[in-house]
C-alpha cells in the first residue's frame, strides 16, 4: 500500500491586492438599512461624499484599525477607491471630516439612536454603564488634563470616557460621552445617564460599579422611574452585619464555591451582601504573603544596617 501526499503550490508573488469584501458590504448593508444616509447627510460639507468616508473609515475601522494616516494610505488604494466609488484624496480629509463628526456628535447621536430604536424595537432596555480613560501622547487636546489613569500612563494628559451598553441578551452599545481627564465617574456618571434616559422604559435596570454610586446619581434614576444594581460603598452598620454574618441563617448560593448570602429589605433599596469561603481563603493566602514578603525587606534592610555599622566599626 502506498501512501501519497499533497505537496503545497509554492506560491509566486504578484501584484494583486486582496480587498476584505466582507467588511465594507456589511458597513453599506446597515448603512442603508438604517438610514444613516439621511443622518450624515445633514451635515454634508464641501469636497468629497460625507457618507461616502464615513462609509470608508467605517470599513477601515473593521479591516486593519490602524492610525488615521494608515486609513487615508488604505483608502487610497486604487482597488479600495474603486469599490467605494471614491476619488483619490489628501489624508487631511479624513481628520476633516472627523472634526466635522465630533462638532456634530450629540446630534448625529441622537438620530441614530432613533433610527435604531425605531428599527428594532428593543423590548428590555437593562443597561450597563461604565467609564474609562485614554491616553493622550499630545498637549493640545482642550479636554486633555491628569487623573486617575486606567492606562498606567499617570505622566500624561487623558480624557475620560463613558460607554452605555443595552445589557444581555442585545448587548449593543448606544451612547458614548467624553469628559476632560480629572472628571471622576461620580460626575461622570449624570452625562452618560442623561444621553441614553430617554431611550429607556420605565422599569429598566441600570448596572454600574460603585465610582459612580452616590445619592444624586441613584435619585437620578428613581426620579426617572428605574431601578439600579451597583456596589455598596460599605459604612459602619454595614461593617456590623459583615461582622456579624451568620452562615446558619444566611442563604447558600452556590454549593460548589460555598457562597451564602442574605438580603435586607429598607425602604427604598435592597442590600446584598454575599460571603464566599474560596474567595476568603485566596485573600487570606494573598495577605500572607504579602506580610512575608514585607517582613523578609525588613530582614534585608535590617541586615544591610547592621552589615553597614559593623564596617563603620572597623574603620574606626
Amino acid at each position: 500500500m502506498y501512501i501519497t501526499k499533497q505537496r503545497a503550490f509554492p506560491t509566486i508573488p504578484n501584484k494583486n491586492i486582496c480587498v476584505s469584501i466582507g467588511s465594507i458590504l456589511a458597513v453599506q448593508y446597515f448603512y442603508e438599512k438604517l438610514n444613516f444616509c439621511d443622518i450624515f447627510s445633514n451635515h454634508k460639507s464641501k469636497g468629497l461624499d460625507l457618507n461616502s468616508l464615513v462609509i470608508d473609515l467605517l470599513s477601515y475601522k473593521l479591516t486593519d484599525n490602524f492610525s488615521i494616516k494608515e486609513a487615508g494610505k488604505w483608502l487610497n488604494q486604487k482597488e479600495i477607491l474603486d469599490t467605494l466609488n471614491l476619488e483619490r484624496f489628501h489624508e487631511r480629509v479624513l481628520y476633516r471630516t472627523l472634526e466635522l463628526l465630533g462638532r456634530n456628535k450629540e446630534e448625529i447621536l441622537c438620530d441614530i439612536l432613533d433610527s435604531l430604536f425605531s428599527t428594532y424595537g428593543f423590548e428590555e432596555t437593562n443597561i450597563n454603564l461604565d467609564w474609562t480613560s485614554i491616553v493622550l501622547h499630545g498637549t493640545k487636546a482642550n479636554l486633555g488634563k491628569f487623573g486617575y489613569s486606567r492606562d498606567h500612563g499617570p505622566d500624561k494628559l487623558q480624557i475620560t470616557v463613558g460607554v452605555s451598553e443595552l445589557a444581555d441578551p442585545i448587548n449593543i452599545p448606544i451612547g458614548i460621552t467624553v469628559n476632560k481627564g480629572n472628571v471622576l465617574d461620580l460626575e461622570h456618571f449624570s452625562d452618560t445617564f442623561n444621553q441614553v434616559k430617554s431611550r429607556l422604559k420605565k422599569g429598566s435596570l441600570i448596572v454600574f460599579d460603585k465610582g459612580a454610586n452616590t445619592k444624586d446619581n441613584l435619585n437620578l434614576i428613581l426620579d426617572a422611574k428605574m431601578d439600579y444594581l451597583t456596589s455598596m460603598k460599605l459604612n459602619s452598620s454595614d461593617d456590623k452585619i459583615i461582622e456579624n454574618f451568620d452562615l446558619e441563617r444566611a442563604e447558600l448560593i452556590d454549593s460548589k464555591k460555598c457562597i451564602y448570602g442574605i438580603k435586607i429589605v429598607e425602604l427604598s433599596t435592597i442590600k446584598y451582601f454575599y460571603f464566599s469561603e474560596s474567595l476568603q481563603k485566596k485573600q487570606l493566602e494573598a495577605k500572607a504573603r504579602t506580610a512575608m514578603r514585607k517582613l523578609q525587606e525588613e530582614k534585608e534592610v535590617q541586615k544591610a544596617v547592621i552589615t553597614k555599622k559593623s564596617s563603620q566599626k572597623i574603620q574606626e
